[in-house]
């Protein structure tokens, strides 16, 4: 089994009505249910937007640097993911389509690097 990175940027979910965005969390919770069921869910959430904390850390000097804010100036920023462990690239797309119809907006599909075996 591989994991996989489904996620999307904020600006991809556009403008809609607070009664539209009511209605696609059930949506996208019977689809974190679903992924649970199959066996494939790792982690999911969706990320802050204004109201929370952004951190930077920047090793480039003596000690590592800690800011309030993006390390750099951005028009697009991470919204919200989910990881899923399952046995392919069509697994992980088919679970990205899911996702991402319940929510209403694209999502990426990335796989993770394979993990170094350890003793």
């Amino acid at each position: 089994m591989t994991e996989y990175l489904l996620y999307f940027n904020q600006q991809w979910v556009g403008d809609h009505t607070e009664e539209w965005f009511r209605g696609r969390g059930p949506r996208a919770m019977a689809v974190t249910e679903e992924m649970k069921a199959a066996g494939v869910y790792v982690f999911a959430g969706g990320l802050e937007e204004e109201d929370g904390p952004v951190y930077s850390a920047d090793p480039n000097g003596e000690t590592v640097t800690m800011t309030d804010g993006p390390y750099v100036e951005t028009k697009e920023f991470l919204g919200g993911f989910a990881v899923v462990d399952v046995a392919d690239d069509e697994a992980a797309k088919m679970w990205a389509a899911k996702v991402a119809e319940a929510c209403g907006w694209p999502h990426e599909v990335r796989r993770f690097k394979p993990q170094p075996r350890t003793r």
